[in-house]
């Protein structure tokens, strides 16, 4: 043991954060006035941080293996630093991709995928509620300004899309993984778009219905649980929007889901796929446990595909890509906003979780997410993960359709509509 507390003394030595180590016969290793401190109930979790491997830390954590004491701002900062090496610096070798695949085509049924997507949805709409925006929009914020608050930025989100997406008045839209409807609400209400959503979330589905009655937009948009397989293709949309969905469909179903896309778009329609894309191409996970914990606790069936492997099959599918923008760093800043805000409310939402998980799951819920929150922004600050919004067009095959010859659909080709 003494080999293992010289492993863990050296360690602590080069943090950019002071961590006292509590070990589990009771002495401590480190500052005694810590801003972070770990406490450590058996060898094994001592082990685990000496290696580096992060993600069982985490799971270490959650399954109160592990105590924490102090801001998760503090602990990430420890966390990156603990890392033996790039979390996303080695490649996957070739059979790996194959047992990949093949994971991933038997996750991802319309019955796995809709119990994958309500363990995550369905936790509670309270839980979600502190500390989210108002509107409840879970997904990458758009600091447009960099002074704006969490909810002006989400607003300004909703904007952008829908000025990609050059939505105009009666036009049909359609918007895939809705989730409590903060862009099919937005797009109903300021551009007059006649909006249909679809999720897999019961709390989700039952939101949006209950807010489109509120509002009085019935008749101008509906809601329905539903999967994306499942749409019938006989009416097409002009536009279609798809906010932080593709990262639960899953690397095999993927030409399904961009053909899919394709076939409910009218020609020369526009569509924008939003979602968190992988930091290097050939890297199915976060290395060093990190993509486990993920897969266990929060997104089970969550993959992530680089943004060069979401294009081609983008273009396989007969979509044109006309525009993709980079948002890391804004979904860095609004990861912290949550992270800020469920650390703000931690008594709050134990209460409101024990009501549906119990006294015990309400405790490794809540801890978990801490982890995800906090862990996930500063690998958007790293860089090892990202987040691009794609827009695409259904080229309509006639070259004097558009704004200029050969344009092919509605896009303008250049940007000024999205930034005036």
């Amino acid at each position: 043991m003494q080999s293992l507390i010289h492993q863990i003394e050296a360690r602590l030595q080069n943090l950019p954060v002071p961590v006292a180590v509590r070990l589990p016969a009771g002495q401590q290793v480190g500052p005694s006035q810590a801003p972070v401190t770990l406490t450590f109930n058996d060898w094994s979790s001592l082990a685990t941080m000496a290696a580096g491997q992060i993600g069982r830390m985490a799971e270490d954590f959650v399954e109160n293996r592990i105590q924490l004491k102090g801001q998760m701002r503090d602990l990430m900062a420890v966390a990156a630093k603990l890392l033996p090496g790039h979390p996303i610096g080695e490649r996957s070798a070739w059979w790996t991709h194959i047992l990949h695949r093949a994971k991933s085509l038997a996750a991802h049924t319309p019955i796995k995928d809709a119990r994958q997507i309500q363990f995550h949805y369905d936790i509670s709409d309270d839980f979600y509620a502190l500390w989210l925006d108002p509107r409840q929009v879970y997904s990458c914020a758009y600091y447009r300004e960099t002074d704006m608050s969490l909810a002006q930025a989400q607003e300004a989100k909703l904007d952008h899309i829908c000025r990609k997406l050059m939505l105009q008045r009666g036009e049909r839209f359609l918007d895939i993984g809705s989730g409590w409807g903060g862009l099919l609400l937005w797009a109903a209400e300021h551009y007059g778009v006649q909006a249909t959503g679809i999720t897999l979330s019961k709390n989700q589905h039952a939101h949006v219905e209950a807010e489109i009655t509120r509002r009085g937009l019935q008749g101008q948009a509906r809601v329905l649980l539903l999967d994306y397989r499942h749409l019938p293709e006989d009416a097409l949309f002009d536009k279609i929007s798809s906010v932080g969905m593709f990262e639960h469909v899953g690397q095999a179903n993927m030409p399904q889901y961009f053909g899919k896309i394709r076939r409910l778009l009218r020609p020369g329609g526009l569509t924008l796929n939003h979602g968190i894309t992988a930091g290097a191409p050939g890297v199915d996970q976060l290395g060093h446990g990190m993509g486990d914990f993920i897969e266990k606790y929060i997104f089970p069936g969550g993959e992530l595909l680089h943004v060069s492997q979401l294009l081609r099959e983008t273009a396989l599918a007969g979509l044109e890509m006309v525009d993709t923008e980079n948002l890391r760093p804004h979904y860095a800043r609004t990861l912290w906003a949550w992270s800020d805000a469920l650390e703000a409310h931690l008594d709050q939402a134990t209460v409101i979780l024990r009501t549906t998980a119990g006294e015990q799951g309400a405790e490794r819920i809540l801890r978990a997410y801490r982890l995800y929150l906090a862990g996930s922004a500063m690998s958007f600050e790293q860089g090892w993960i990202s987040l691009h919004q794609m827009l695409s067009t259904r080229p309509d095959g006639d070259l004097t359709s558009g704004s200029m010859p050969g344009a092919q659909s509605q896009y303008p080709f250049n940007r000024e509509g999205m930034y005036r």
